[in-house]
């Protein structure tokens, strides 16, 4: 039925909330995270072009991937089931980003630890694939002659042993396909396009992606994460390095535990809404 009273369509009301929904989060989640941050680093030392490139790409291929699987997710549960999910999810995100954000320092000192973390991150990469080095277990690079010679400092873990012969034709398989796509593709671009990648599998991000994705509209939802990552990526490699010196982590912090815990709330309620209707036909039973 069509709306009379001048009102939007439910569909364009809930394909609205989940585009505003996916951007907020993540606007929220990845400013000053570690993503962003290796693409402020990244651009600092190549092209800004290639890196917001190879970043953005990643995350594009992220946020379709997420939501897919949460497209798939109402197939496989009811639709009632599905929001109550959603909904305790980020009431929990909600719960644990206030005590991190509660317990945080005032200042900038949290996202300066990050930018460490990522430089660190960074040079281990480098030091693996450009033959240049191996990276020992304290984080230092060893001189390419120093290895040959047999010297340098213990390797980091999972360099030392023998590796299972399982273990080596899968990294002789991903290194093949790293240096194909970097012939092709460009050495910089792949190891931004890597590094993020890496850096977002798992992320809190991308579990909200999937349980909005299972909420909405797969396709609004894939584009709000789309667009927060090219807002989000373009200001990384316009002036990450600045941005990240002056702001507070611990404001950002309690700012997105206010909006996952929103989120929870409205997902509870919705799922209460539901819980009229059969699961199977969406019938009324009243």
């Amino acid at each position: 039925m069509s709306a009379t009273d001048g009102s939007p369509p439910p569909e364009t009301e809930g394909s609205v909330h989940g585009f505003v929904q996916a951007f907020a989060m993540i606007i929220v989640s990845e400013i000053g995270d570690k993503t962003f941050l290796i693409a402020a680093i990244l651009a600092m030392r190549h092209p800004r072009i290639v890196v917001f490139a190879g970043a953005l790409g990643s995350l594009i291929v992220m946020s379709i991937l997420s939501a897919a699987m949460g497209h798939i997710l109402p197939t496989l549960i009811p639709k009632r089931w599905t929001l109550l999910a959603a909904g305790v999810l980020f009431l929990v995100f909600g719960a644990k980003l206030f005590v991190e954000g509660k317990n945080m320092p005032g200042g900038n000192e949290k996202v300066l630890e990050e930018m460490r973390e990522a430089e660190e991150e960074i040079n281990e990469d480098v030091a693996e694939h450009d033959g240049t080095g191996r990276v020992a277990a304290n984080g230092d690079v060893i001189p390419l002659e120093e290895i040959e010679a047999g010297g340098g400092a213990p390797v980091a873990d999972g360099d030392a042993g023998e590796r299972p012969k399982s273990a080596s034709v899968l990294k002789g398989m991903l290194d093949g396909t790293r240096n194909l796509c970097s012939f092709l593709l460009g050495p910089v671009f792949v190891q931004v396009f890597v590094l993020t990648f890496l850096g977002e599998w798992g992320d809190r991000s991308q579990i909200a992606t999937i349980m909005l994705a299972a909420a909405h509209n797969v396709y609004i939802v894939a584009l709000g994460t789309i667009i927060g990552h090219t807002f989000c990526t373009a200001l990384a490699v316009i002036a990450g390095r600045y941005v990240s010196t002056k702001i507070s982590a611990k404001h950002v912090t309690l700012g997105g535990a206010v909006l996952f815990l929103c989120f929870g709330l409205i997902y509870l309620y919705e799922a209460g809404q539901a819980a009229d209707f059969d699961p199977q036909d969406h019938i009324p039973r009243g």
